[in-house]
C-alpha cells in the first residue's frame, strides 16, 4: 500500500498504484470470470485491470515485453479489441449472476459509468538502436485500436480516444501510476 485508502495490484513486473478514490481490480483475476464466464462461447478473454473513478470506468491491459525479448505480436490491436468487447459482456453477465458480491456490485458500479476508457499499457524491451529504440510505435498502434480490426469493428464505440501507454507516458486522466 501506498497510502492510508490505496490500492496497489501487481502485474507481472510492474505495480499499479491506485489512489483512495479509485475502486481497481485485478478483472482477469475474478472468480466469476474464472470459473463462470472464461469458457462462454468456446472462450473469453479478459482486460487484466478494471478501475473505477467517479465518472470513468477504466479498462487496462497490460503487456511487459521488458524481460521476456518476445516478439511483440502484429494482431496486438485486435487482441486487445477482443478483450474489452469480451470484458465487457462479462461486466454485464457479473452484473447479475456474479457469485461473489464485491464482484457484483463492481460489475453494476462499472456499467454505470458515464464514459468508458480504454489503456493499453506497453512497456516495450530495451533495445540499442537509435534509428529503431521501440519495437512497436505506441502512435501507430493507437491508431490501430482507433481504426477498423479483423473483428470488423473499432473501439470507437467504447472509448474514441484509447490510449496506448508506458510508465514514462501515463494515459491523459489516469489516476494512477505504475512503478
Amino acid at each position: 500500500m501506498t497510502g492510508i485508502d490505496a490500492t496497489e495490484i501487481e502485474e507481472g513486473s510492474l505495480t499499479f498504484s491506485f489512489p483512495g478514490h479509485c475502486t481497481a481490480t485485478k478483472y482477469d483475476g475474478w472468480a466469476f470470470y474464472r470459473c463462470q464466464f472464461q469458457s462462454v462461447a468456446g472462450g473469453s478473454k479478459a482486460v487484466d485491470l478494471l478501475c473505477l473513478t467517479d465518472d470513468v470506468a477504466w479498462l487496462i491491459e497490460v503487456k511487459d515485453y521488458q524481460q521476456h525479448q518476445g516478439r511483440i505480436r502484429p494482431d496486438l490491436g485486435d487482441e486487445v479489441a477482443a478483450k474489452v468487447r469480451d470484458t465487457l459482456s462479462g461486466l454485464a453477465a457479473a452484473s447479475a449472476n456474479a457469485d461473489e458480491r464485491c464482484e457484483q456490485a463492481m460489475a453494476c458500479q462499472a456499467l454505470a459509468k458515464r464514459r468508458w476508457r480504454v489503456v493499453l499499457h506497453l512497456e516495450q524491451p530495451n533495445v540499442k538502436s537509435k534509428l529503431w529504440p521501440r519495437p512497436i510505435d505506441p502512435a501507430h498502434l493507437k491508431q490501430k485500436l482507433k481504426q477498423r480490426q479483423k473483428l470488423k469493428g473499432s473501439l470507437k464505440a467504447i472509448d474514441a480516444d484509447p490510449a496506448v501507454a508506458d510508465r514514462g507516458r501515463p494515459p491523459v486522466g489516469a489516476p494512477w501510476t505504475v512503478r
